[in-house]
């Protein structure tokens, strides 16, 4: 069974529409065999979470101590408790064999773009990175119009509407990446 880190808002309340994209993903994931690892706490982690444990999955937390005492989500069957927020972060990526982010915030944002960084530069070869939702594509159209990132880079992540298009692009073979930079 392969774990997939699952990136996402602490902020989601159950009524959002991006709450249910999270659960629903959370169910295709464990439907088609993975582990959903997430940070472990409320909103789109709470319905990732959910959505794996309803469907008969593993649902895996990664929390940080700096957030103590706030436990995790109820639907993690495994806690795994980090120092500090790199460490946490160092933890996920480590342990997944692909990724997928929901809309977010700046928390969000800086895990996709650490792991589209490692995949840039060959580091995690072979892990896929999946980018769920309409409003991905105009942000990494402003990384590409206002950053060097390249055609070769941007392609390293997969851009997909919905939930059911998830497992498909975690499934598709990687995209290799251009030669890693020199600086």
């Amino acid at each position: 069974m392969k774990t997939i880190a699952v990136f996402g808002s602490s902020r989601r309340d159950e009524d959002s529409p991006f709450w249910a994209e999270a659960y629903e993903l959370g169910r295709g994931l464990a439907a088609a065999g993975y582990t959903v690892l997430s940070g472990g706490y409320g909103g789109s982690m709470a319905a990732v979470s959910r959505g794996a444990a309803e469907a008969g999955g593993q649902a895996v937390g990664v929390t940080c101590a700096i957030f103590d005492p706030r436990p995790c989500n109820e639907w993690v069957s495994e806690e795994i408790k980090a120092p500090s927020l790199l460490e946490r972060l160092k933890a996920m990526v480590e342990t997944a064999d692909g990724f997928v982010a929901v809309r977010g915030g700046i928390g969000t944002l800086s895990e996709v773009t650490l792991v589209w960084s490692l995949l840039q530069t060959r580091s995690l070869d072979g892990k896929p990175l999946v980018l769920l939702g309409a409003d991905w594509r105009p942000l990494v159209a402003a990384l590409a119009a206002h950053t060097d990132l390249g055609a070769s880079i941007a392609d390293l992540a997969r851009i997909v509407d919905t939930p059911a298009d998830v497992v498909p692009a975690l499934n598709a073979p990687p995209t290799p990446p251009g030669p890693p930079p020199l600086g």
